[in-house]
């Protein structure tokens, strides 16, 4: 599937401060360095996830055609929802992407911005985004609210989205500085109900859960009316650098 140059952003490489102090879920602060990649600017679409669906045969997404979830073809343009991290992995791979890792989410949600609680400063307000104080009591378009500093859309409420680390309460005191990917999991379940990290709050969550740094985590075969994605991909041919030009 082509990817419409408009719809990536070219994240710099960095240096960041990841987490906060406040829970041991997301804490210690650890500095985390960061390289270059590219990043969708909107959540994946109702219209998108439907191509690759038809494409490939793949099922339709959960609460397909409700529309207390925005959720169907008369949606186009909405975040899909109802798609679990295994379903979120596949339509990547038909696009030649992957998931986010979970610190290349949150140093791009931040924007550029340093030690802020929400992707556009220190405070939410429903004029900032799609969360449950806003009102809109389900999905809004992508793209609706105003972009974080890398021109970014969503990074705070519409839709949760998945990315691809194993979860682990404790996985920030041993975390590697340079490009984290997660651990390793040991755990014994199958693959499909061990635990991948969702990160960023939707139009279900409170202003808690749309921290930039907030951490959760949900089965990888689960599907949730506030749960989506977008996608990512290395910097590392000619070809993507002329697709940013």
């Amino acid at each position: 599937m082509d990817i419409d140059p408009k719809d990536i952003v070219l994240i710099p490489g960095g240096e960041f401060q990841m987490g906060s102090g406040l829970d041991r879920d997301h804490s210690p602060v650890h500095r985390v360095y960061v390289s270059p990649f590219i990043m969708e600017r909107y959540e994946v679409t109702n219209l998108c996830y439907l191509e690759f669906c038809q494409a490939t045969e793949h099922r339709l997404p959960a609460f397909w055609g409700m529309d207390r979830f925005r959720s169907g073809p008369d949606y186009p343009a909405h975040p899909v929802v109802g798609v679990s991290w295994l379903d979120a992995v596949a339509f990547a791979a038909w696009r030649s992407m992957r998931l986010p890792t979970e610190a290349e989410w949150e140093y791009a949600g931040r924007g550029g911005l340093v030690g802020k609680d929400y992707p556009l400063g220190d405070t939410l307000n429903p004029s900032d985004g799609n969360f449950s104080k806003s009102g809109m009591e389900g999905p809004v378009a992508v793209g609706s609210y105003a972009p974080n500093g890398f021109g970014l859309y969503d990074m705070q409420g519409n839709v949760v989205e998945w990315v691809w680390d194993f979860y682990d309460v404790g996985y920030y005191q041993s975390s590697p500085s340079m490009d984290p990917r997660g651990p390793e999991s040991a755990d014994y379940r199958p693959e499909a109900v061990r635990f991948h990290v969702i990160r960023g709050g939707g139009w279900h969550s409170g202003p808690y859960c749309n921290r930039v740094y907030y951490r959760n985590a949900l089965p990888a075969n689960w599907v949730d009316f506030n749960v989506g994605f977008r996608c990512v991909m290395d910097v590392e041919t000619d070809e993507n650098h002329k697709m940013m030009d």
